[in-house]
């Protein structure tokens, strides 16, 4: 159009170059960014970041820097201990820890005075926070004003516990489908008071060690080791090479409790869940299965009471 030709700056020659948008000829046209790299290879794509992480976990790095390969493993997040007994028990015992959190204008007693002073020795942070903000952290849980930041449970490997060194005759416990963390807090507190060794974990469709756990088990997690087993019957099997006889504890036993003929013997007592009871491939590898006699049978008791009484009679045949 002859009216365009009278634009300020308007191109008047036919002379061929770079038109404006065209993205140039020849050795001025724009470079493509070639292929589309793999998902692996994108910076921040979920891919990439598993990526990383399976091949620091093949040069046996695990997290802290360590210099060796642990055998167990990790589950979940970071996990937060609340209430005045169960943090003060935690920091008594020296577990790993970043943070202390005490309520704002908090009534202080021998408890508190002690958390606080047991995290500044161990160079843990201790951060005062408004309740409402550890309701928030602790998720509702009953707090009393003290609440704990733990990293994520550090699991052993069930063969570790063979080498536990503690007097007595060997005893494990194994748990098949207990799936209140509540539950496995009283049983590892069971364990710790009758001598046991060790507690045995499915990875999956299993309690884990959370924060609930820890509370109820009121610091004896520190103490008491606890192993994650794959594949909960192979673990059995495992043992049962190495020494052990295995038991069931299920209301439905061929065996009596009171008098058990194994009791002096490497011990290892699997637990079922209150509503349905062993698993059938762990009930067939147990040597022995084991009921507890109660005077109605309507009457039944859940896993970590069963547990606890278990282990009370197994633990008063050995002393006698």
């Amino acid at each position: 159009m002859a009216g365009n030709q009278q634009r300020r700056n308007a191109r008047t020659t036919n002379k061929k170059g770079a038109l404006v948008g065209s993205g140039g000829q020849r050795r001025k046209q724009l470079k493509g960014k070639g292929p589309t790299p793999r998902a692996e290879e994108r910076v921040g794509h979920p891919a990439a970041r598993r990526a990383s992480r399976d091949a620091r976990a093949g040069q046996g790095g695990p997290r802290g820097g360590r210099g060796h390969q642990r055998r167990g493993s990790t589950r979940g997040a970071s996990e937060v201990v609340a209430g005045r007994n169960s943090v003060l028990e935690a920091l008594r015992t020296q577990i790993p820890a970043s943070t202390l959190y005490v309520a704002s204008r908090l009534e202080s007693d021998d408890r508190v005075r002690e958390a606080v002073t047991l995290a500044t020795e161990q160079d843990i942070a201790v951060l005062e926070a408004p309740r409402t903000e550890l309701d928030r952290i602790t998720d509702g849980a009953v707090h009393q004003g003290l609440a704990l930041q733990v990293p994520a449970y550090e699991y052993a490997h069930p063969d570790d516990l063979l080498d536990v060194e503690l007097p007595g005759t060997p005893l494990i416990v194994a748990l098949d489908g207990i799936t209140d963390p509540r539950n496995l807090g009283a049983i590892i507190r069971s364990v710790g008071a009758f001598g046991g060794h060790g507690v045995v974990v499915p990875t999956r469709r299993s309690a884990g060690m959370t924060a609930s756990a820890w509370k109820t088990a009121a610091g004896a997690a520190a103490r008491v080791p606890v192993a994650q087993a794959t594949n909960l019957t192979r673990a059995l099997e495992s043992y049962r090479k190495a020494g052990f006889f295995v038991i069931g504890l299920d209301a439905d036993g061929d065996v009596a409790l009171p008098g058990l003929e194994l009791a002096d013997q490497p011990l290892v007592v699997v637990v079922g869940s209150e509503g349905k009871g062993l698993s059938r491939l762990v009930r067939e590898t147990c040597d022995q299965v084991v009921s507890i006699p109660m005077a109605a049978a309507t009457e039944s008791l859940n896993a970590g009471i069963a547990t606890a009484v278990a282990l009370y009679e197994i633990a008063r045949t050995r002393q006698g």
